[in-house]
């Protein structure tokens, strides 16, 4: 799915209303007619629905759901909010609610606003994406009071008061802060960021069936990957193959007292379908290697405690380097000699992204494509530090393109940030997987993928997908709170499943 930014959205449904052709009013009743339909499959007609409007067309929306659901028999009252001015299509719909009920009222001052309690859903449509100042006066008061009321709060499209892309750090402006938003065709950009979480709980996108046409033609950089884009014949299996058709990755990870993560990475790269895999750990590993991971040959290094030679690489289809292997200066120039030398595609992770920070620059050597994952703080140790999410992002796009690699974001909504300035935004995952091991899972799912021989871009976002899919599914059986990266692992084998019967 592509994402559009505020500016783009406006223009696709303009070449709508031209070139379907449709009049305005009608691609917002078409609009309305979306919402209307998911709030009657979720909300029964008991409950008290109050309606608030700004004067433009945000407000238009809510004037026609406000009608759906009158007539459907929902118990419904309208508010808005005085205005010297108001859009055309707000007008238009302002008076086909005073044709079906005399409930509407406007709002001049605090002493307007009516009660509010717990039972209530309140329908946020004062302002939509395009807002581009912060609300004040009558609106912000009014903000604070719905913020404040103990009422379900399902807001059109965007919570009123929230930029669409980039917001203020801390945000201090007046925000609605949604139970549910019910975005219009596309999610906004500024819902993939953390410091919007207050806002932005729990959003659904509704398709309005705007023109296929100007999606497909306005350039985006941003996309949002979901299961429609994973497919199946990614993992088609031969009758006639073997072990040697499917790759061969080195793991190059684990030190004194954190063999775990060798551990997690080589086997999520096994459980990814790579027909073999090779662990290099130091000596002090290797019992626990043969172990833990019996499917796996062991590769041990001259040194008992960390990593310091590079093993001949020749044979290997990819490579895994960082997790675990600590920050010996030894373990740092065995980095730097594999990043300098090796043409075989690569992850790198974990301590590895600690170590190249301290000379980001010898990333410039690179003589094949690189995955970097790193998590935020890891990120900020290699580029710098960011002010906030769409700033780090920004910078990703910048450095992505800078020394040619592939940059994965981990986070919530995993970004993937490719040389070309392309961002994927993963749709899996959940709260449950920051937990550690978890990235040692992804970093092993993404080489296995990359060695069964995937193009790098379809590795890593793919792998993004495949290991949110596994934490989603065992979320079902062990909650969030319980989650660690054991279980994370365990459900790589039912996430490619899943994948598989939907093609089924």
């Amino acid at each position: 799915m592509k994402i559009f930014i505020t500016s783009q959205i406006k223009s696709i449904d303009a070449y709508t209303i031209k070139h379907e052709p449709i009049e305005s009013i009608d691609l917002m009743e078409r609009a309305a007619y979306a919402i209307f339909t998911w709030f009657s499959s979720i909300y029964n007609a008991n409950r008290k629905i109050l309606v608030f409007c700004g004067p433009g067309n945000n407000g238009g929306d809510g004037l026609a759901l406000a009608r759906l659901l009158l007539n459907a028999g929902f118990n419904v009252q309208c508010y808005y909010l005085y205005s010297k001015t108001f859009s055309e299509d707000f007008k238009i719909n302002f008076e086909r609610f005073k044709k079906v009920s005399p409930n509407i009222f406007q709002l001049i001052s605090r002493n307007d606003f009516p009660q509010l309690d717990s039972k209530n859903i309140v329908v946020d449509a004062l302002y939509g994406s395009g807002l581009s100042r912060p609300i004040e006066g009558l609106a912000a008061d009014l903000i604070s009071f719905i913020n404040a009321s103990r009422a379900t709060i399902v807001a059109i499209d965007i919570p009123s008061g929230l930029f669409g892309e980039e917001n203020p750090v801390p945000n201090s402006n007046p925000v609605v802060r949604a139970s549910h938003i019910l975005s219009l065709q596309f999610p906004k950009i500024a819902f993939f960021m953390a410091e919007n979480e207050t806002f932005v709980k729990n959003w659904i996108v509704l398709p309005i069936g705007l023109h296929p046409d100007a999606i497909a033609q306005a350039p985006s950089p941003f996309f949002y990957t979901t299961l429609s884009d994973i497919s199946p014949k990614l993992f088609t299996q031969s009758k006639f193959a073997h072990k040697g058709s499917y790759g061969h990755v080195l793991i190059m990870a684990g030190s004194f007292g954190m063999m775990g993560a060798a551990i997690f990475c080589s086997k999520a790269a096994i459980r990814s379908g790579v027909g073999l895999a090779t662990i290099n750990i130091p000596k002090c590993g290797y019992v626990i290697a043969q172990t833990s991971v019996p499917e796996a040959l062991a590769l041990t290094d001259s040194c008992d405690s960390h990593l310091t030679a590079i093993p001949d690489i020749s044979r290997y289809s990819a490579i895994c380097i960082g997790p675990g292997i600590g920050q010996n200066p030894e373990t740092a120039q065995m980095v730097a000699n594999l990043i300098n030398g090796s043409t075989k595609p690569m992850v790198i992770d974990a301590d590895a992204l600690n170590l190249i920070s301290k000379n980001i620059d010898i990333l410039l050597h690179l003589k094949t494509i690189a995955i970097l994952t790193p998590h935020p703080g890891e990120f900020d140790r290699l580029f710098g530090k960011s002010s906030n999410s769409w700033e780090r992002l920004e910078k990703a796009i910048s450095m992505a393109k800078k020394y040619g690699v592939i940059i994965v974001l981990k986070g919530a909504y995993t970004r993937v940030v490719l040389p070309s300035g392309e961002v994927h935004f993963n749709s899996t995952g959940n709260s449950g997987m920051a937990t550690g091991g978890s990235g040692d899972v992804l970093s092993g799912i993404i080489a296995g993928l990359l060695a069964r021989g995937l193009e790098p871009h379809a590795a890593a976002i793919v792998g993004v997908y495949i290991h949110g899919l596994a934490g989603d599914l065992a979320t079902g059986d062990f909650g969030v709170v319980s989650l660690c990266a054991t279980d994370i692992l365990n459900y790589i084998c039912k996430a490619f499943q899943h994948i598989k019967n939907d093609e089924d």
